[in-house]
């Protein structure tokens, strides 16, 4: 999963049809984790509440900017936009509680 950042929050898109968009439809209680599994080890666990948006303005701009990153500046716009369609949401995770351990091996 693909993730931005927008000021202190953490955004990305997921279909609502799928398990991860019906389960935050139902509970939007949400908990992130990313680690590194290169020695010495280290993750960041982020616990919050999700809030859903199906705004096209937002799956525009959220789908451009998760494209730049994984497609390249050249082809953001075009992967944004086939993208941000009817179906997707926007999830925007603010922070409640972070959790993070560097070097643990050492």
């Amino acid at each position: 999963m693909w993730f931005i950042l927008d000021g202190d929050d953490l955004i990305f898109n997921t279909g609502e049809a799928t398990v991860k968009g019906k389960a935050l439809r139902r509970d939007p209680r949400i908990a992130l984790c990313v680690d590194d599994d290169r020695p010495p080890f280290s993750f960041v666990l982020v616990t919050s509440e999700a809030s859903l948006s199906t705004d096209p303005e937002e799956l525009i701009r959220s789908a451009t900017q998760i494209s730049r990153a994984t497609m390249g500046q050249d082809r953001a716009e075009e992967f944004g936009r086939r993208n941000a369609v009817p179906g997707e949401l926007v999830v925007r995770v603010t922070p409640t509680s972070i959790v993070a351990e560097r070097d643990l091996a050492d």
